[in-house]
C-alpha cells in the first residue's frame, strides 16, 4: 500500500520537474545571449569611441598645420591651373564629326535670270548674243559689224513672217510677242512644231550654210506666223559675206560650228535618241543631183564661176573648192610623200590652231585655187571588194574621193551584228568630210563592196589646206549639206542648241513642261523642294542624259528644279517637234515612250537614297547613267592640292594610270595647254576656242583630269569651272590644315561635288584625325584614304618623274591598289561587300573574304549588320583577310568564356546581361578608332527604337556603333547613341543585309553574303484554336506525332524580323546584287567556339562560287566599266557623238526598226545607173559577222593604179590594208 502511494507521488511530481528543466534551460540561454550582446555592444562602442578620438586628433593636427602661413594662388595661376585640368579632360574625348548641310549654291539655282532691263546693252543685241550661237562666237568688232544689218519688223496676229516659196536667207529673233513655227505636211495641213517666245530665234544653220556657199534655196515646207502682235528682229545672212571678206579667218570657224551642230545636235537627237537612220540621209547620188539642180551661180565674192560638170575618164567633177583643186592636181606631175598619220590628240590641236595661225598672218587675204596646195597631201588608193576603209567611231579619219567603183556607207544596229546601208558614194563624190570638219568620231563605216579606186587626204593635211586656203571648207561643207534629207532640214529649224551658264536654272519646279533636253556636255543637278520647304538632292546628270522627258510626255508640271553645275550645252527638243515625228514615224516614238515608262517604273520599284528620289533622268540598261550614283557619269575631275608639299604631279600621273585601265583618260595642266595650243591659248580672247576644244576632249575620253596650279590663276579658275567633281588632296600625316586655294574656293559659289583625299605613306601609320580635316572644311560629299607607293613621295624633277611614269604606264594598273579604288569611285564602278547578321555563323564571312582576295575581286566599300558590321569593320581597318581572321578568332574565343558571361548576368528587367563584358570585348578590338579613320569607306546599320527608324552610321565611335548593331533584344540593353541619346538595337530587325545602302553610297556591284537563320515555313495547320495542353502532350509523348507550332518567343522573333525578310527578298531580286549564302544552317547563333570550322565552310563555298564566276566572266563584267564599254562599242559600231548617249540603243532593241522598203528619190528627180547598183547592194540589211570582217581586213589587196597615172608618177599608189593603216581606238 505504501509502495503504491510513493509511485503515485512520483508520477504526480514528474510533469512539474519537466517544466522546471525547460525553464532553467531558457534562462541559461537568455543569460548567454545577453552576455554575447553586451560584448558585441561594448565592442561597437569601443570602435566608435576610437573613431571619434581619431577624428578629433586629426582635426587638432590639421588646425596646427593651418597655423603656418598660407600662400594663395594668383588669379592667373588659378585660371591656368583649371584650364589645364579642363584641357586634360577634353583631350580624352574624341572629337565628333560636325553635321553640315550642303551650301546654298549646291541645292539652289541663281535667282537672277537673263536680265534685259539691267543690262547696258540693247535688248536686241542681248537676244542675238543669247540665242544665235554662231553670232555668240564672234569677237566684238565682228559682232558689231553684223548688228548694223539688223532690221526690226512688226507683225500682226496671224501674219506670216515667212512661208514656203520665200527665200530662206535670214535669222529671226523675237523681241516681243510670240511666233509659231509650222511644218506643212503632204496633205497640205500645217502643224505647229515650235513656239518661239521673246529672246528665242528661228533659223536653220544649214540654210545659213547654203547662203554662205552660194546655194541659197527657198523655204519648202517650213513657215512661221505671229501668234500675237510681235516685234521680230531680222538679220540677213548676206551680212556674213561682208564679214568673211574683212575677216577670212572667221569663215572656217563658222562652218565648223555649223558642222558640229549638225553632227552633235541634229544627228544626236534624231539618231541616238529617236532611233532614225535612213531617214536622215538623202539616197540620191549627189553628182546626179547636180546635173539637174545646179544651175545657179555662187554668191560668194571669190567663187563667182558657174559649176559646170566635167568628165575625166569615168570621174564626174564638181568645179568648186577642193574638187577644183583635185581636178587641177590630176594634170600636174608632182611627187607627194604621204605624211605619217598623227594621233587624234594632235589633230585636235591642229584644228584649234587654224584660226590662230590665220590671225598671225599665215592665211592669204584672198581665196585662190592653187593646185600646189595638194602637193604631197593626196595619195591614190585601191581597195578590193570587201575592204573596210574606216570604221564607225574612228577618230583619225580622212577624206575619201571616189575615182572608180563606189563606197558603201553602213551604220550598225545596236547589239546586233547587222548594219544598214545609209547611202552609196559614187565616182566624183566625197565621204568622210563631216568627221574631218568637226573633229568628231566617224558616225558610220565606209566599206568597198567591190573594187574601188579613190583619193585620200588625211585630216591633218586637210587642216593645213584649210589654213592656207580657207575657201576649201565651203565646198566640203556643202557636200555634207546636200547629203542631208529634207526631214533633217526641217528638224534643224525645230531643234535648238542651247547653252546654260553655271548656276542658271534650266527649269524650275512646277514650271510648264513643253520640251525635253539632252545633255551634250557639262553637268546638271536636280533638286526637289519638299512641302516643308526643305530641298533635297535628287540626282546629277551628265553627258548623254535625257532630262525632263517624263513630264513633257505626260504634260505634267516639272517635278524638280534643274540647274547647271557648270557651263552646259544641251539639245532642246520641243514637244511639238516630238509630236510631229510621232505622226511621221509612229513605231519609233511609240516604242520609245513605252520603253521610257518601263524604265521609270523599274527604277521606282527599287529602293533609293537621297540621290535618287523622283529622278527623271533615265539610266540605260547597262547602268551607265545610274541616277542612284552621282559619280556614275562624271566627265571632268579637278585636282586641287591643300599645300605645296602635296606631290600633285605624281598623284595625277598615278591616278591617270589607274583610270586608263578603265577607259580613255586625259590629264591636262596649264603647261600641257600652252605646249599644245600655244602660249596665248589661256587668254580671254581665245575663250571659245579653248572651251570648244575641252568639250571635244570630254567626248573622246572617258574622263578628263584637270590639274590646278598652286595659286588662283586663270587656269585654276578654268579647272574649277569645268569640274564635275573637285578632289581636295592633302597629306594624312600632317596637321589638319585648310589650303589657300580652298579658302578662295569657299568665297565662290562652287556647285561641283567635293571629295577630300588624304595621302598616306606605304610604310607609315594608319589614318587618324580625319574628323578634324572634315570639320574645318565646308560640306564635302565624302572622303577617301589612299596608301601611296613610294614613287609618289619621291622627289624628282619633272623630266625624271615623266621617265618613271612612262615605265609605269607600260604595266597594267593593280586593281587592288588604292588609286584603282579611287578610279572606280570616280567612274561609278565601285564594288561593295555587304555582310549580313547571323551570330557565330558570321565567322564564315572571313572565309568568303579570303576566297574573294584569291579570286582577284577588289573591295571598295564595306558595310554590314550585327556580326557583319563587326567583321566588316575589321576588314575595313586591316584590308587583309589574314589579319582579319586572326583578330576575329581571338574575339570569338573571348566570346566563348562562360565565366565572363555569368559575371555579366543582371536582374532581367531590360535584358539578361548588363552589357559590360560585351562592351569590353568590342572595345579591346577597336580601341578608340573612329569610323572615318578606316582605310575603306564603311557603314553599319542599327535600329533606332526611339524614333522607330533605321539608322546608317558612317562616322563616330567605331566600337559603339558596332556594339549597337550587335545588340540582340533580351540579351543586351540598347546602346545610347553618343550623338543624340537615342536607343539603338540590332540592325538585323530592319535590314539584315543592307545591299541597298551600299548601292546608294555609289556601288555599281554589291556582293551580299547572307548568314541569317532560316525560319521554318512548314508549320502545322491546327485550325481556329489551339490548346496548350494538347501541344504539351504532343511534345512530351515520345510516340505522338510531332507538330510544328511556334512558341511565344519565336512568334515575337518572327514579328521583329518581318521587315528584314521583305527587304532581303528585294535585295535578292535586284540586278545590282550578287547574292551568296554559305551552307551554315547547321551552326547555332552562339557557336563561337567553332570559329575554324565555320571559317572553312565559308572559304570553301567562296572558292566554289568565285571559280564559277571566273569561268562565266562574271568577275570580268564586274570589273569592266560599262560606261566605257558602251563608249568603246559605240566607237566601233554606234554613233559616238555622245558616248554616254545610249538611250536610243534601248529604243532600237525594243522596236527593231525595220529598214524602209524602197529609197524613193525626190520628186522630179530621176534614177541613175549607180542608184540601181546601190539598190542591188544596199537595200537589204547586211549582216557583218566579226569573223568575216577580220578576214576582209587580213586580205592584202593588190596594188593597182590606172595606167596613165602610174606611168606619169603623179600619185603614190597605196593599197588599202586596214591592219597597217587603221588604228582602232
Amino acid at each position: 500500500m505504501g509502495q503504491s502511494t510513493s509511485e503515485q507521488e512520483v508520477q504526480a511530481n514528474t510533469p512539474t520537474d519537466g517544466f522546471d528543466n525547460i525553464k532553467s534551460f531558457v534562462e541559461e540561454e537568455l543569460q548567454t545571449s545577453m552576455m554575447v550582446g553586451m560584448v558585441i555592444g561594448a565592442g561597437i562602442a569601443i570602435v566608435l569611441i576610437a573613431i571619434l578620438i581619431f577624428f578629433i586628433l586629426r582635426r587638432i593636427q590639421l588646425r596646427k598645420a593651418q597655423e603656418a602661413p598660407k600662400y594663395r594662388f594668383r588669379k592667373r595661376d588659378k585660371v591656368m591651373f583649371y584650364g589645364r585640368k579642363i584641357m586634360r579632360k577634353v583631350s580624352k574625348e574624341v572629337p565628333t564629326l560636325q553635321a553640315k548641310e550642303p551650301p546654298p549654291s549646291v541645292l539652289e539655282a541663281d535667282l537672277t535670270e537673263f536680265d534685259v532691263a539691267n543690262s547696258h546693252l540693247p535688248s536686241e543685241v542681248l537676244y542675238m548674243l543669247k540665242n544665235v550661237r554662231v553670232l555668240g562666237h564672234f569677237e566684238k568688232p565682228l559682232f558689231l559689224e553684223l548688228c548694223k544689218h539688223m532690221v526690226f519688223v512688226q507683225f500682226q496676229q496671224g501674219e506670216y513672217v515667212f512661208r514656203p516659196g520665200q527665200p530662206d536667207s535670214s535669222i529671226y529673233v523675237v523681241q516681243d510677242g510670240k511666233l509659231e513655227l509650222c511644218l506643212t505636211g503632204t496633205d497640205g495641213k500645217e502643224s505647229v512644231v515650235k513656239e518661239v517666245y521673246p529672246g528665242d530665234s528661228v533659223h536653220s544653220l544649214l540654210s545659213i550654210l547654203d547662203v554662205i556657199t552660194g546655194h541659197q534655196k527657198p523655204y519648202k515646207t517650213v513657215s512661221a506666223r505671229a501668234a500675237e502682235v510681235s516685234t521680230v528682229l531680222r538679220l540677213p545672212v548676206e551680212a556674213f559675206l561682208s564679214i568673211f571678206e574683212k575677216y577670212p579667218e572667221s569663215l572656217v570657224r563658222v562652218v565648223q560650228i555649223i558642222m558640229v551642230r549638225l553632227q552633235r545636235v541634229t544627228v544626236l537627237a534624231l539618231h541616238n535618241y529617236l532611233g532614225l537612220t535612213n531617214e536622215l540621209f538623202s539616197h540620191v547620188s549627189v553628182s546626179h543631183t547636180h546635173t539637174h539642180t545646179h544651175t545657179h551661180t555662187h554668191t560668194h565674192t571669190h567663187t563667182h564661176t558657174k559649176s559646170p560638170m566635167k568628165t575625166v575618164g569615168n570621174v564626174v567633177w564638181h568645179s568648186s573648192g577642193i574638187l577644183i583643186l583635185l581636178k587641177y592636181y590630176l594634170n600636174v606631175v608632182c611627187a607627194g610623200i604621204q605624211k605619217s598619220l598623227r594621233s587624234d590628240f594632235d589633230m585636235a590641236y591642229e584644228r584649234g590652231r587654224i584660226s590662230v595661225s590665220a590671225e598671225d598672218g599665215n592665211t592669204p587675204p584672198t581665196f585662190t585655187r592653187d593646185p600646189s596646195l595638194l602637193n604631197g597631201r593626196v595619195t591614190l588608193h585601191h581597195a578590193k571588194a570587201g575592204a573596210v576603209l574606216a570604221r564607225q567611231g574612228d577618230q583619225d579619219v580622212s577624206l575619201h574621193f571616189v575615182l572608180s567603183g563606189c563606197l558603201h556607207v553602213y551604220q550598225r544596229m545596236i547589239n546586233k551584228q547587222e548594219a544598214v546601208c545609209l547611202f552609196v558614194t559614187h565616182p566624183g563624190e566625197m565621204v568622210g568630210q563631216l568627221a574631218v570638219l568637226t573633229g568628231e568620231p566617224l558616225i558610220f563605216t565606209i566599206k568597198a563592196v567591190r573594187d574601188c579606186t579613190y583619193l585620200k587626204i588625211s585630216k591633218s593635211d586637210f587642216y593645213e589646206i584649210m589654213r592656207e586656203q580657207p575657201s576649201v571648207v565651203l565646198s566640203a561643207a556643202h557636200t555634207v549639206a546636200i547629203r542631208m534629207s529634207p526631214f533633217v532640214r526641217q528638224m534643224d529649224f525645230a531643234i535648238d542648241w542651247m547653252a546654260v551658264e553655271a548656276g542658271r536654272a534650266l527649269y524650275r519646279q512646277d514650271d510648264q513642261s513643253d520640251c525635253t533636253y539632252i545633255v551634250l556636255n557639262g553637268r546638271l543637278r536636280s533638286v526637289i523642294r519638299k512641302a516643308n520647304g526643305k530641298k533635297e538632292l535628287v540626282g546629277e546628270y551628265g553627258r548623254g542624259d535625257l532630262i525632263g522627258v517624263v513630264e513633257a510626255l505626260t504634260r505634267q508640271p516639272r517635278a524638280t528644279t534643274v540647274h547647271a553645275v557648270r557651263d552646259t550645252e544641251l539639245v532642246k527638243l520641243p514637244e511639238g517637234t516630238l509630236n510631229n515625228i510621232k505622226r511621221r514615224y509612229p513605231q519609233v516614238v511609240t516604242r520609245l515612250i513605252h520603253l521610257l515608262g518601263q524604265k521609270i517604273l523599274g527604277n521606282l520599284q527599287q529602293g533609293r537614297g537621297p540621290f535618287s528620289g523622283s529622278a527623271l533622268s533615265l539610266p540605260t540598261m547597262s547602268a551607265s547613267a545610274d541616277v542612284t550614283n552621282p559619280a556614275s557619269n562624271l566627265s571632268t575631275v579637278a585636282v586641287l592640292p591643300v599645300c605645296d608639299e602635296v606631290p600633285i604631279n605624281a598623284f595625277n600621273l598615278e591616278l591617270s594610270h589607274a583610270l586608263s585601265a578603265i577607259g580613255p583618260t586625259l590629264l591636262l595642266t596649264s603647261d600641257i595647254i600652252r605646249e599644245r595650243l600655244g602660249a596665248s591659248a589661256l587668254d580671254s580672247i581665245h575663250e571659245y576656242r579653248l572651251s570648244g576644244w575641252l568639250a571635244q576632249q570630254e567626248d573622246i575620253n572617258r574622263i578628263v583630269l584637270y590639274q590646278t596650279d598652286n595659286s588662283m590663276t586663270p587656269w585654276t579658275q578654268r579647272c574649277i569651272r569645268q569640274a564635275d567633281c573637285i578632289l581636295i588632296v592633302g597629306l594624312g600625316d600632317q596637321e589638319p590644315t585648310l589650303g589657300e586655294l580652298e579658302q578662295m574656293l569657299e568665297n565662290t559659289a562652287v556647285r561641283a561635288l567635293k571629295q577630300l583625299v588624304l595621302l598616306h605613306r606605304e610604310d607609315g601609320p594608319g589614318p587618324s584625325r580625319t574628323v578634324e580635316w572634315l570639320n574645318m572644311r565646308s560640306w564635302c560629299s565624302g572622303h577617301l584614304h589612299l596608301k601611296c607607293p613610294r614613287r609618289v613621295f619621291s622627289r624628282r624633277s619633272p623630266s625624271k618623274l615623266r621617265e618613271v611614269y612612262e615605265k609605269v604606264f607600260e604595266k597594267t594598273a593593280d586593281r587592288h591598289s588604292d588609286f584603282s579604288r579611287l578610279a572606280r569611285v570616280l567612274t561609278g564602278n565601285s564594288i561593295a561587300l555587304v555582310l549580313g547578321g547571323g551570330g557565330a555563323r558570321g565567322c564564315s564571312h572571313v572565309g568568303v573574304i579570303k576566297a574573294m582576295e584569291e579570286s582577284g575581286i577588289p573591295i571598295d566599300i564595306v558595310g554590314g549588320t550585327s556580326i557583319g558590321s563587326f567583321i566588316g569593320a575589321l576588314y575595313a581597318e586591316e584590308r587583309s583577310a589574314v589579319r582579319t581572321k586572326q583578330r576575329a578568332r581571338e574575339w570569338s574565343k573571348a566570346m566563348n568564356s562562360v565565366f565572363k558571361t555569368v559575371l555579366d548576368l543582371t536582374y532581367p528587367i531590360t535584358s539578361m546581361f548588363s552589357g559590360s563584358a560585351f562592351n569590353t570585348s568590342i572595345y579591346k578590338v577597336f580601341q578608340d578608332k573612329q569610323a572615318e579613320d578606316l582605310w575603306l569607306p564603311y557603314f553599319n546599320v542599327t535600329t533606332d527604337i526611339t524614333a522607330s527608324a533605321m539608322r546608317v552610321h558612317q562616322d563616330g565611335s567605331l566600337w559603339r556603333y558596332v556594339r549597337a548593331s550587335m545588340t540582340l533584344s533580351g540579351y543586351l540593353p540598347p546602346l545610347c547613341d553618343p550623338k543624340d541619346g537615342n536607343l539603338l538595337m540590332d540592325g538585323g530587325y530592319i535590314n539584315n543585309l543592307p545591299a541597298d545602302i551600299a548601292r546608294n553610297m555609289g556601288a555599281r556591284t554589291v556582293i551580299a553574303i547572307d548568314v541569317g537563320s532560316q525560319d521554318e515555313t512548314d508549320l502545322c495547320n491546327y485550325g481556329d484554336c489551339l490548346s496548350g495542353w494538347w501541344l504539351l502532350w504532343k511534345r512530351i509523348n515520345p510516340w505522338a506525332e510531332k507538330v510544328k507550332v511556334p512558341d511565344m518567343a519565336e512568334i515575337q522573333s518572327r514579328l521583329a524580323y518581318v521587315s528584314c525578310v521583305r527587304q532581303l527578298e528585294v535585295v535578292k531580286k535586284s540586278a545590282y546584287c550578287e547574292y551568296i549564302r554559305p551552307p551554315i544552317d547547321r551552326f547555332k547563333t552562339m557557336d563561337f567556339g567553332k570559329f575554324d570550322e565555320i571559317y572553312d565552310v565559308g572559304y570553301q563555298h567562296g572558292k566554289l562560287v568565285f571559280t564559277g564566276w571566273a569561268r562565266g566572266d562574271i568577275i570580268e563584267n564586274m570589273l569592266k566599266d560599262h560606261h566605257s564599254a558602251d563608249y568603246n562599242d559605240s566607237k566601233r559600231t554606234d554613233s559616238c557623238t555622245c558616248p554616254g548617249a545610249d538611250f536610243t540603243d534601248l529604243a532600237e532593241i525594243v522596236s527593231r526598226i525595220e529598214p524602209v522598203q524602197s529609197y524613193v528619190a525626190a520628186e522630179g528627180e530621176g534614177e541613175s545607173d549607180c542608184l540601181t547598183e546601190y539598190e542591188e547592194d544596199g537595200m537589204d540589211t547586211v549582216r557583218e559577222e566579226e569573223g568575216e570582217e577580220e578576214e576582209e581586213e587580213a586580205e592584202d589587196p593588190e596594188d593597182h593604179s590606172p595606167g596613165e597615172w602610174g606611168q606619169n608618177g603623179v600619185f603614190q599608189t597605196v593599197s588599202t590594208n586596214e591592219n597597217k593603216t587603221k588604228k582602232h581606238h
